[in-house]
C-alpha cells in the first residue's frame, strides 16, 4: 500500500507541492486540505488579475536582496530550483511567461486563471485530492504516524505532512505548529501602504511619480522608485519596498511614523537651488504655476507651490527667497505624517513563521519532527513586491516535493 501526504494549504506552494510529489512518487497518495472554499487565491488576484508568477533576476546573489527576512536561506535553496526553474517548469506545461520592463514576469495571457487551471491540471494528472472547507485543527505523532484533526471532526493519518498555509496575521494561529516542538518568529504585516488620514495631498489620489526616494524619518530605511498617492495616503512600489524593509520596526510604533520624500531624487537642495537660480534667469517672465521644468505631474506641482504660498500670478522673476527655500525644501525633503497602514489591495504578505533555523534547507523537513515538511509564507521568509513572494513558494514547494517523494519510496 502506498504511503500519504497531507498539504495544509491550498495556496502556490502547497499546490506545487502536492503536484509535484505525486509526480515525482506516483505510488504516493496526495491530498490538499484547504480551509477556505476557495484554492489558488493569491494566485487568482496578483498582479491586478494577472499574476506576478516570478521575476526576471537570474543572479541568485541580486535575487536574494528582494527578501527583507530569509535571505540567506532561500541562497541555498535558490541552488536547487531558481527561477530560471520556474519558468522552464510552466513553459514544458504550456504556460508561456513574458517579462515586462520592470522585471516583473506574467503569462503571456495576461491572466491568473492560465496558471490556476495549469496547476489544476496536474492535479487532476496525477490523482491529488483536493478538499475545501478542510481545517486542520491538531496535528499530533504516534507510533510514526501523524493524526490531523479536522474541523469537521474527522480524522487524517498520513505519512508525511507539508504545512504550506501561508502567512497567519496572529502568533495564536500557530499554537498547533508550536506543540510539535517549532518556534515561532512573531507575524507582523509586511506590504502595506501608509494612510495619511487629513493629509491635502490624499486629494490628488490618482497621481502617480515615477521616481521618487523616500526615508523613515530617524531610521536609516530608505526606498527608491514609483510613488502613488491615493485617497488614503501613499502606495506604489517605493512605499510598499518600505514598508516591506521597516516592517518590524514600523509594528513596533503602531504604523506611526513620518516619512521625508525628495520628488527630484536627482537633486538634493544645493543642486536644486543652484537650478532654481538658472531657471529665474531664463524664465524671469514667466509664471511659476505654468512653467514645470522637472516633469512633475501638473496638478502635484500645484500643490507644491501651494505648500510654499507661492501664488497663482507669480512670475520666476519675482520669486522671493523665502518662499524660494521653502519649496526646495518640500521638494527635497518633504515630510508627511504616518497615521496607520492599509493591506495592499488582498496580498496580505506577513513578516513572521516559523523559524528558519528549525527547518533543514535542502529538504524543507522540520529538524524537530521528521516527516513534517515546510512550504512558502509559513516559513519566516517574505519578499518584496514584484514576484518574489511567489518564487519562494515555487522554491520551497519543489524543494519539499522532491524530497517527500524520494523519502516515501524507501
Amino acid at each position: 500500500m502506498g504511503k500519504q501526504l497531507v498539504v495544509i494549504g491550498g495556496g502556490a506552494a502547497g499546490f506545487f507541492c502536492a503536484v509535484n510529489a505525486a509526480r515525482m512518487n506516483p505510488d504516493l497518495s496526495v491530498t490538499i486540505i484547504e480551509k477556505s472554499n476557495k484554492f489558488l487565491a493569491k494566485v487568482k488576484v496578483s498582479g491586478g488579475g494577472r499574476c506576478n508568477v516570478t521575476h526576471q533576476c537570474f543572479e541568485m546573489g541580486e535575487m536574494i536582496k528582494n527578501y527583507p527576512r530569509g535571505a540567506n536561506f532561500l541562497k541555498k535553496a535558490f541552488h536547487q530550483f531558481f527561477t530560471t526553474d520556474t519558468i522552464k517548469w510552466f513553459e514544458a506545461r504550456g504556460v508561456i511567461l513574458k517579462a515586462e520592463a520592470d522585471g516583473r514576469m506574467f503569462p503571456i495571457t495576461d491572466s491568473s486563471q492560465t496558471i490556476i487551471d495549469c496547476l489544476l491540471r496536474e492535479a487532476n494528472k496525477y490523482g491529488v485530492e483536493i478538499l475545501l472547507k478542510t481545517e486542520a485543527r491538531s496535528i499530533q505523532y504516534d507510533d510514526n504516524k501523524f493524526t490531523i484533526q479536522l474541523s469537521d471532526l474527522r480524522r487524517l493519518a498520513p505519512d508525511f505532512i507539508c504545512v504550506a498555509s501561508g502567512g497567519l496575521p496572529k502568533l495564536s494561529q500557530f499554537d498547533w505548529i508550536k506543540t510539535l516542538g517549532h518556534t515561532i518568529a512573531e507575524p507582523v504585516p509586511s506590504l502595506f501602504t501608509f494612510n495619511m488620514p487629513g493629509n491635502k495631498i490624499s486629494k490628488l489620489m490618482g497621481v502617480s511619480v515615477p521616481d521618487v526616494k523616500i526615508k523613515i524619518s530617524g531610521t536609516k530605511l530608505e526606498s527608491q522608485g514609483p510613488l502613488l498617492i491615493t485617497h488614503w495616503g501613499m502606495s506604489g512600489p517605493a512605499v510598499l519596498r518600505l514598508s516591506a524593509w521597516g516592517a518590524r520596526a514600523l509594528a513596533m510604533g503602531n504604523w506611526q511614523f513620518a516619512i521625508n520624500i525628495n520628488w527630484l531624487p536627482d537633486y538634493n537642495e544645493n543642486t536644486l537651488r543652484e537650478k532654481f537660480a538658472l531657471l529665474r534667469t531664463q524664465l524671469s517672465s514667466q509664471k511659476l504655476i505654468n512653467k514645470n521644468s522637472f516633469q512633475l505631474p501638473q496638478r502635484l506641482w500645484e500643490y507644491f507651490l501651494q505648500q510654499a504660498n507661492i501664488s497663482n500670478e507669480m512670475r520666476w522673476a519675482d520669486l522671493p527667497a523665502r518662499n524660494q527655500n521653502h519649496l526646495i525644501s518640500f521638494l527635497c525633503n518633504g515630510e508627511f505624517a504616518v497615521k496607520g497602514k492599509t493591506i495592499f489591495k488582498e496580498e496580505f504578505v506577513t513578516a513572521g513563521g516559523v523559524m528558519l533555523n528549525e527547518v533543514d534547507v535542502n529538504t524543507m523537513e522540520s529538524k524537530k519532527q521528521k516527516h513534517l515538511y515546510f512550504a512558502g509564507e509559513i516559513l519566516d521568509v517574505d519578499g518584496i513586491t514584484g514576484g518574489f513572494n511567489f518564487q519562494n513558494a515555487w522554491t520551497t514547494g519543489w524543494i519539499a516535493a522532491k524530497a517527500i517523494a524520494a523519502e516515501s519510496n524507501v
